[in-house]
């Protein structure tokens, strides 16, 4: 059976697959495998662009594991199975008041996926999701179920927060959630000079600022949210449609075959792409704001940098594509997030700003990808565990400052490696 993720740039050919629908029997499995000498993945919506989630050898499908176990309205926590979608988690918290702080921009990964990655969402007062665990169970490399919270082995948390399928297979977190809110959403398109100039200006004044820019112009789409508790404006259903099937699915999808098929085209359709992004003002809840579909596929490399050197950075990429007479038909993304304690996290102790560069999934990226990743490694950026990057464990030690502290949790929870695989080994070592 092959197994390919999302973005199609991982592709294996499991021994096994095991796709449990009760915490027992992901206990059973990982001893069966560890029993065997074997190794085993988790796996979630295949949604991150590296190798993260890839199996040598078996496969442990979380789908079957989703739900949500507790609220705990007064401290307002959830706990809830790993295997839940963040869209139908967002459903759910709704019905009891409840929100997570921050989402990234696409919602189709499990939660427990989300968070051994680093998914980080926007906003320069709050953090990834990871950053709300306040609890979790997991089960470890001998098959035991291990519970970590901020009462009990608290050590741990700082590397459960962003595991990598490394630690264990989580199989319940506990995340502390805030009081449902709504964001009045405005999306426009600016001067790119207009963002750069006043880039720490635009994260300070705004609850979640985002930028869109298409290589080759001097325009940007930006996306400003504000949070709010209504009333609610939402777009209609005829505008949504158009949103985000006309012009971002089947527009988007049509511009990159022209933009393929005829290059001299790329540079103004670019422009045209980045007058069309925006959606105007509306005012709905968070979840309906932070997401939106992705149905065009795309491989992606992302670095968290010191935030307030995003402005260089960008203006160095725009130079070094131009020397080189590249022009991409997909945009770069910019962010900002609050910095947080996990180990492996881009945001470990500094405020941090995220460049992303993207190419459509029929392109080859290594042309795009060699510019960009030079310059954000020249700027103190560390790479985004989800997404595609060059980098191999000794490199990202010296990057990551909680690197050896990871270490000694893998050392603790999964001395024998049952959940290694050549990914782990190439970005984590032996």
């Amino acid at each position: 059976m092959t197994w390919t993720n999302w973005a199609r740039s991982q592709r294996a050919e499991p021994r096994e697959v095991d796709a449990p629908l009760t915490i027992e029997s992901v206990r059973r499995a990982v001893e069966r495998v560890a029993a065997r000498g074997g190794t085993m993945r988790p796996v979630g919506s295949g949604h991150s662009f590296s190798g993260a989630a890839r199996p040598d050898d078996a496969q442990l499908r979380l789908d079957g594991l989703t739900g949500l176990l507790d609220v705990d309205r007064e401290r307002r926590r959830a706990t809830v199975l790993a295997g839940t979608r963040i869209r139908d988690l967002s459903l759910l918290l709704a019905q009891h008041g409840l929100a997570l702080d921050n989402l990234g921009d696409v919602d189709v990964q499990t939660i427990a996926g989300a968070i051994s990655t680093g998914t980080h969402g926007t906003g320069l007062a709050h953090r990834s999701i990871g950053a709300s665990v306040v609890a979790a169970t997991l089960v470890a490399g001998d098959g035991s179920l291990v519970r970590v919270s901020v009462e009990e082995r608290p050590d741990l948390l700082p590397a459960v927060r962003l595991g990598l399928g490394a630690l264990g297979v989580l199989v319940d977190v506990t995340l502390q959630c805030v009081p449902a809110f709504a964001l009045d959403a405005v999306e426009t398109t600016v001067a790119l000079d207009a963002v750069l100039d006043d880039w720490m200006g635009l994260l300070e004044r705004t609850d979640h600022f985002e930028c869109y820019w298409f290589a080759a112009t001097r325009v940007a789409a930006t996306k400003s949210n504000t949070r709010v508790d209504g009333p609610l404006r939402p777009r209609s259903a005829v505008g949504r449609f158009v949103d985000e099937r006309l012009l971002t699915d089947v527009g988007h999808r049509a511009l990159l075959a022209l933009g393929a098929l005829v290059p001299a085209t790329a540079a103004p359709l670019n422009e045209l792409s980045a007058r069309l992004l925006p959606r105007g003002r509306f005012v709905e809840p968070s979840h309906e704001v932070f997401a939106a579909p992705r149905a065009v596929r795309f491989r992606e490399l992302e670095y968290g940098l010191p935030v307030e050197a995003v402005p260089e950075a960008l203006r160095e990429i725009d130079r070094a594509l131009r020397r080189a007479d590249l022009v991409l038909t997909f945009p770069f993304e910019l962010r900002a997030a609050a910095a947080d304690d996990a180990h492996l996290s881009t945001a470990l102790g500094r405020d941090t700003g995220y460049i992303a560069a993207h190419r459509w999934w029929r392109e080859d990226p290594r042309p795009l990808f060699e510019i960009v990743e030079p310059i954000l490694l020249a700027h103190d950026g560390r790479p985004h565990w989800g997404k595609l990057h060059s980098l191999r464990a000794p490199e990202l030690a010296e990057r990551f400052p909680g690197f050896a502290a990871f270490a000694q949790a893998r050392d603790e929870l999964d001395p024998a490696r049952v959940f290694a695989s050549s990914w782990t080994r190439r970005v984590l070592g032996a």
